[in-house]
C-alpha cells in the first residue's frame, strides 16, 4: 500500500513524533511510505540514510507559516497514494481538499486535540472518508459537537512514543545531578512550554504543598510560556525545587529517574506524557479533560481531578508524596495499564487493518 502522511512541521509536539513514529513503522511492515510536511524539517529532524521512508516539504524554505502548503494538492496528485493520513490541525484542514483531486486515495483524517476545531478541519470530517480519533471522549466530541457519524469514526489509542525496558534500573545519577536526595520524591512534566498546556498551574500547585515535604518539580521542555515559568518559580521562591530542564530528544531517562507524573494541561486529547509515565511505572495525577482519563486507571494507576480544582490536585499529590506504599500500588498498576493499552504493535497493526479495509472500499 502507497501511504502518505501529511503533517505541517516536525515540531517536538506529541503529534509530530506520533507522525515519525508511524511513518516508520508502516514502512517496515513493508508499505511505501511518504513523509509529506508543509515547512522544511524542525526539531524532530531524522537521519535521512537511516530512515525507511521518503521525506518531502513543500517549502524551498522555512517560511515560519504552518498554514502555508503551497504545491500541496500537486504533490498528493503526484504521489498517487492509495491512502492519505492526515495529521495535526493544519493538515486535517487540507483533507477536503486532497480528497476532491485525489478520488482514488482513502482520505483519513484525525482527531487528536482538545482545542476548538477550525471550520475547514469539520468540513474536512464530513468529507474525509474516515476519522481516526486517539481517545473515546474525542469521538464523542466529534459526534456531539460536529455530527460526524459513529461509524465513520475509529478509536485508536496513541502507541507509546518511547520506553524503556521495563527491567531498566532507576536513574540514581540523574537524581543526584539534580540535587535530589534518595527521599526526594521527584515530580515529572514533559511537553511544550505552551499556555495551554499549563505548567504555570504546576508549579503553583507545588508551591502550596506542606513545606516539609521533599519534593523537586521537573520541568521538561522549551517553547514560549518558559520564561514566565522560570519568573512565577522564582517569586514563589521556590529556588532550587523547580528544574527546567529544557528540550529532550529521549526523555526516557527522565522517567527512571522521577517518582509521579504531574499534568494540568487545558488542551489533550490523549497525552503521549502520560502514557508513556505510565509504561515507567509513575503514577499519575491530572485535570480531567477530554481524553486525558483514558490514558491511565483512575483510582488504580493515578488520580484523575476535576479540572481546576486546585485543592483535589493538592491531596492527591501530597497523599502520593507522603506514602511510598501508595504510590507503589499506583506505580505495579501504571504498566500493566501501559501494557495493555499503549504497546506499539497492537496499535501500528490496528491502523493498518483499518487502512486496508479503507482503501478496499
Amino acid at each position: 500500500m502507497k501511504i502518505l502522511i501529511i503533517q505541517d512541521y516536525l515540531r517536538s509536539g506529541g503529534t509530530e513524533r506520533q507522525s515519525v513514529l508511524m511513518a516508520t513503522a508502516f514502512a517496515k511492515a513493508g508499505h511505501e511510505i511518504t513523509l509529506l510536511t508543509f515547512r522544511p524539517r524542525g526539531i524532530l529532524e531524522l537521519d535521512a540514510e537511516q530512515q525507511p521512508f521518503a521525506f518531502r516539504s513543500l517549502q524551498s524554505f522555512d517560511t515560519g507559516l504552518d498554514w502555508f502548503a503551497p504545491g500541496l494538492l500537486r504533490a498528493a496528485e503526484e504521489a498517487a497514494p492509495d491512502l492519505v493520513l492526515c495529521m495535526g490541525r493544519m493538515a486535517n484542514c487540507y483533507a477536503s481538499f486532497i480528497a476532491k483531486r485525489v478520488p482514488k486515495a482513502a482520505v483519513i483524517c484525525t482527531m487528536r486535540t482538545g482545542k476548538s476545531l477550525p471550520s475547514l478541519f469539520v468540513r474536512s470530517l464530513r468529507h474525509c472518508q474516515h476519522v481516526v480519533a486517539n481517545s473515546h471522549v474525542a469521538k464523542r466530541v466529534l459526534t456531539d459537537r460536529h455530527d460526524i457519524p459513529s461509524h465513520k469514526i475509529t478509536v485508536i489509542h496513541n502507541p507509546v512514543l518511547r520506553f524503556s525496558d521495563k527491567d531498566s534500573p532507576r536513574n540514581h545519577a540523574l537524581r543526584r545531578f539534580h540535587g535530589a536526595n534518595p527521599s526526594t520524591v521527584v515530580l515529572l512534566n514533559v511537553a511544550m512550554f505552551r499556555p495551554e498546556k499549563n505548567q504555570r498551574e504546576l508549579i503553583e500547585i507545588c508551591a502550596k504543598l506542606p513545606g516539609y515535604l521533599d519534593w523537586q518539580l521537573w520541568l521538561a521542555g522549551e517553547g514560549p510560556a518558559q520564561k514566565k515559568c522560570e519568573r512565577l518559580a522564582h517569586d514563589l521562591g521556590l529556588g532550587a525545587r523547580v528544574k527546567f530542564l529544557g528540550y529532550q530528544s529521549d526523555p526516557a531517562p527522565l522517567y527512571l529517574a522521577a517518582d509521579i507524573a504531574l499534568l494540568a494541561s487545558q488542551s489533550e486529547s490523549l497525552s503521549n506524557f502520560l502514557i508513556e509515565s505510565q509504561l515507567h511505572g509513575l503514577p499519575a495525577v491530572a485535570y480531567d479533560i477530554v481524553g486525558v482519563g483514558e490514558c491511565f486507571a483512575p483510582d488504580s494507576s493515578g488520580n484523575l481531578i476535576p479540572n481546576k480544582d486546585q485543592p483535589a490536585f493538592i491531596a492527591a499529590l501530597d497523599r502520593l508524596i507522603r506514602e511510598p506504599a501508595h504510590r507503589k500500588r499506583f506505580s505495579d498498576q501504571a504498566r500493566r495499564h501501559a501494557e495493555a493499552h499503549f504497546v506499539q504493535d497492537h496499535q501500528i497493526a490496528a491502523h493498518l487493518n483499518l487502512f486496508r479495509e479503507q482503501a478496499m472500499t
